[in-house]
């Protein structure tokens, strides 16, 4: 019989927290997704545990249906990490070849990767992600992979993620408490660019910008390498309140409004110079059309457009101008811009994205996955899919043993003590 690997995602963002269950076998290289759940967000803010009881619920609740859809437990998850503690510098590390006589090996590339993470760090900060930018073998630089090469002395460029270790600790205390093991934390703009983006694109250079509900998480490569990671504390969710708050409606109708406005040359809505009447007819929105029956019947789309999404708009990619120029990479990404995150479906986006940073923009979509993935289509779920993908391809570089015991935590609680021995009982189970 094939061997089948189970693979969990979990995404915990200020909007939604989504699980995705996917299976891949031993000759298919493929991943299929069998389970999808997305609930509400409770709990987290600004992409950040505010609540550990809110959160633990809306996760729990994410998960359950998860496996219900899938059909089988949930063991272990790669989940995401996002908020304005993250932190990135490009750090060198430098060492002398093992065996000058001979090639340069892999555990060469390891040593020199860990002495680019020996850096000066605050005792309230961790490095979540080393992610090597191209090495120098004997002063020749630009290399990829230097292993099998002849050298003496080895240098890489890395650059590196760091996050707070409490925000760190939240996260897996959420994990713990529902029995589920935290594989690995990833930052999901990092997850997002593994999903929306193409080799083809990094190589050029390219900025992705992974609008969530609470942040705009950033990444951007130059020549293949990523160069530049932060994240800014505006989302999608400001605009939906601007438009709530401006139109004196819910935020549900707001959240309607702002991924349904039409854009100003609608085929439906023409002008008729003899008639004054139809500008303002051409400038309607009939909100009962949407199906929205709460609020005014009728809207001024300019007046949502341009009073209010714009203007939010404009800030947002104003921060992001901040941060790409701080990070050096302004002029050097001639692939332009990504957009992906549920922000993206915001109307105008890309307009807005191209009068201020002055890039070309296209909207990311997640991709490389097969099954269910109907569920998971949509820029929303752009750091989800990149959770699957890089948690599949961590595995087939450093396959671990497996074992039907499931692994149990030595801050065995109360809480998720119930869920634990349900699963351990269930993991002896054909």
């Amino acid at each position: 019989m094939k061997k089948v690997t189970q693979f969990s995602a979990i995404d915990l963002g200020s909007s939604k927290i989504t699980t995705v269950i996917a299976t891949k076998g031993e000759e298919d290289s493929t991943i299929r997704v069998v389970g999808v759940a997305s609930v509400t967000s409770k709990g987290i803010r600004k992409s950040q545990v505010v609540d550990i009881e809110d959160a633990l619920d809306a996760a729990t609740e994410s998960v359950e249906m998860a496996e219900r859809m899938a059909g089988f437990s949930l063991r272990d998850a790669i989940v995401s990490i996002s908020g304005i503690h993250i932190e990135s510098q490009n750090s060198k590390g430098l060492v002398a070849v093992q065996n000058p006589d001979a090639e340069i090996t892999q555990d060469d590339v390891l040593r020199v990767v860990e002495a680019a993470k020996a850096i000066p760090l605050p005792t309230a900060r961790e490095i979540l992600h080393v992610i090597p930018r191209f090495f120098l073998v004997d002063n020749q630089e630009g290399i990829k992979d230097p292993v099998g090469m002849s050298g003496v002395r080895l240098e890489a460029s890395a650059h590196l993620i760091t996050g707070s270790s409490v925000n760190i600790k939240n996260l897996s205390k959420v994990m713990s408490e529902i029995g589920v093991d935290t594989k690995a934390i990833n930052f999901s703009g990092l997850a997002s660019a593994e999903s929306a983006l193409t080799d083809t694109e990094k190589e050029l250079g390219v900025i992705l910008l992974d609008i969530g509900g609470g942040t705009t998480s950033i990444c951007a490569y130059v020549e293949g390498a990523l160069s530049h990671s932060a994240v800014i504390p505006v989302g999608a969710k400001n605009i939906t309140n601007d438009i709530a708050i401006g139109l004196r409606v819910s935020l549900d109708t707001a959240e309607a409004i702002k991924k349904n406005l039409p854009p100003t040359d609608s085929p439906s809505k023409v002008l008729d110079p003899k008639n004054p009447s139809s500008k303002k007819t051409a400038d309607e929105i009939d909100l009962y059309k949407l199906g929205i029956k709460d609020g005014p019947k009728k809207i001024s789309r300019k007046a949502v457009a341009e009073g209010i999404v714009r203007p939010r708009l404009n800030e947002i990619f104003e921060l992001v101008k901040t941060e790409i120029v701080k990070g050096g990479v302004i002029g050097k990404t001639p692939a332009g811009l990504v957009i992906t995150g549920g922000g993206s479906l915001t109307y105008n986006v890309q307009d807005s994205a191209r009068k201020v940073l002055g890039l070309q923009s296209r909207i990311g979509f997640p991709g490389g996955l097969t099954g269910l993935t109907d569920e998971i289509k949509t820029p929303e779920y752009s750091c989800v899919a990149g959770l699957l993908q890089i948690t599949a391809r961590q595995s087939e570089q450093a396959p671990t043993r497996s074992s039907r015991l499931p692994k149990i935590s030595s801050s065995f609680n109360v809480k998720g003590s119930a869920k634990k021995l349900v699963d351990f009982i269930k993991s002896f189970l054909p």
